[in-house]
């Protein structure tokens, strides 16, 4: 599990791993405030993203990715 160094190539393969799979699609994040590192991980089983972040504006672009992706969530029919 590598981490991927670029927000727009992150929030791509995001899209790309929960189109191909979005019922085995995972999200997690997690905040260590003792080092201000914020950490996503998303999986479906078969691939595992990694980003880390330091920076407040990230947080921003990553509330517009969940956003969308609930949106898309949302709107899917059973």
């Amino acid at each position: 599990m590598t981490y991927i160094k670029s927000w727009d190539e992150f929030a791509k393969a995001v899209e790309r791993v929960y189109v191909n799979n979005p019922l085995k699609c995972r999200f997690v994040m997690k905040y260590r405030n003792v080092d201000g590192l914020l950490t996503m991980k998303i999986t479906d089983d078969h691939v595992c993203l990694q980003y880390k972040t330091e920076h407040n504006q990230d947080v921003k672009k990553l509330e517009k990715l969940l956003g969308h992706l609930i949106r898309d969530m949302a709107s899917k029919e059973k």
